[in-house]
């Protein structure tokens, strides 16, 4: 996951000479937002989520949550929580069962992008919400401040428009704070109207550090794993890293491509998503936690081609269908052995590989597994045992 998360933030350099406006552009992000991401340039940060399933035979990439505003690092580490029981505790170490530490990767992360403000001392982390978001997610974010302070953090939580300055210092609520932790992304900034000139003025003048900014924010759109897929731009990648695209990737295009390339012959786009509909999911660029999806097996062939016809003006991706293996769940109240589906979150950090945690949900309740949509959706930590380098190849 790793090597593939550096593929995705090499794409502008790679595909466009390292312009990233036409970079932008291909993925439909033009004016306010545009500026927005060219307002704080340099490279991004190498943190990231990969959403994936295992089809059984191997992990397949869903998606590739890029930047600071992910969710689920918290749920990794209830490892910790799990190890307190004497009895889990007692198994985990007849066999040898261990965990990677996801909080503190992204511990080290804040200190290190906050050397330039702070130099050797712990910084003040400021969770940086849009508008409301705070309280719209507020169980979320107890459990991600709850994770920082833990690790040592002095933690303060707020919406943008509750930062300000006062002789130089930057403060969220009243409270100074050196590293502001994003959780808004450019959309919601622009549709919401909000302004936060203080804080891209202050990251500017390393007076804090926004981590992560917001050029994150393309390399997460859907529309890079079409750019990965496609079969013009496959010189642009070494025969390694082909190998790693085809092993991880489904297949994926845009949906405003007219022709497209399939086991060597050039095809219609259109013709070939209406005849294997149940083999396909629409996905938008840009939205999260499963908004705008189309599984094509749950829609009518009229509400297919009315959803295809609709996407081809752009910021869509069609992409084949992965269908994940089951995975044995123990209910705790009956003893009984159910099926469950589950999604793979495995976490990137600039020190590598950060650890996974799992979305789950009963086989076939729904194509996309939610926790805040889904009542039969779970949660949980990924342990490791000897012998298992699966997780550690991520």
């Amino acid at each position: 996951m790793t090597e593939l998360l550096k593929l995705l933030t090499e794409l502008p350099d790679r595909l466009f000479d390292g312009d990233l406006d036409r970079f932008a552009a291909v993925l439909g992000v033009t004016g306010e937002l545009r500026e927005l991401v060219r307002r704080l340039p340099g490279p991004p940060s190498l943190y990231g989520r990969a959403d994936l399933y295992h089809d059984g035979t191997s992990f397949k990439l869903l998606e590739f949550n890029v930047g600071s505003p992910l969710g689920g690092t918290p749920r990794a580490e209830t490892c910790r929580y799990l190890l307190r029981d004497r009895h889990f505790r007692r198994f985990a170490e007849e066999h040898g069962l261990t965990y990677v530490r996801t909080g503190e990767h992204v511990a080290q992360a804040l200190r290190a992008a906050a050397e330039p403000v702070t130099g050797a001392a712990t910084p003040v982390i400021g969770i940086v919400e849009s508008a409301g978001g705070i309280e719209r997610h507020s169980v979320s974010f107890q459990a991600i401040s709850g994770m920082l302070r833990w690790l040592g953090f002095e933690v303060v939580l707020g919406d943008a428009g509750q930062v300000t300055e006062d002789r130089g210092r930057v403060l969220l609520r009243g409270k100074p704070i050196d590293v502001a932790l994003r959780y808004f992304t450019g959309y919601e900034l622009v549709a919401g109207g909000q302004d936060v000139e203080v804080l891209l003025r202050a990251h500017e003048e390393k007076r804090v550090v926004l981590w992560t900014t917001m050029l994150s924010d393309l390399f997460t759109s859907k529309g890079c794993l079409a750019l990965l897929s496609e079969e013009r731009w496959r010189g642009s990648f070494s025969e390694e890293e082909r190998r790693l695209i085809d092993r991880l990737l489904p297949w994926t295009r845009t949906l405003s491509s007219e022709h497209v390339t399939i086991d060597g012959a050039e095809v219609d786009l259109i013709g070939h998503c209406l005849a294997h509909r149940r083999q396909l999911i629409v996905k938008p660029f840009a939205e999260y936690g499963g908004a705008g999806i189309v599984p094509g097996w749950e829609v009518s062939a009229g509400e297919w081609e009315r959803c295809l016809r609709e996407s081809r003006g752009g910021g869509f991706v069609v992409q084949r269908r992965v269908t994940p293996r089951t995975e044995p769940v123990v209910d705790p109240g009956s003893g009984e052995i159910q099926e469950y589906e589950a999604v793979w979150g495995v976490f990137v950090a600039p020190t590598g590989y950060a650890g996974t945690q799992i979305r789950a949900a009963p086989r076939q309740s729904r194509a996309v597994i939610n926790m805040g949509a889904q009542r039969s959706a779970r949660a949980a930590p990924v342990f490791e045992y000897p012998g298992d380098r699966e997780g550690q190849a991520m």
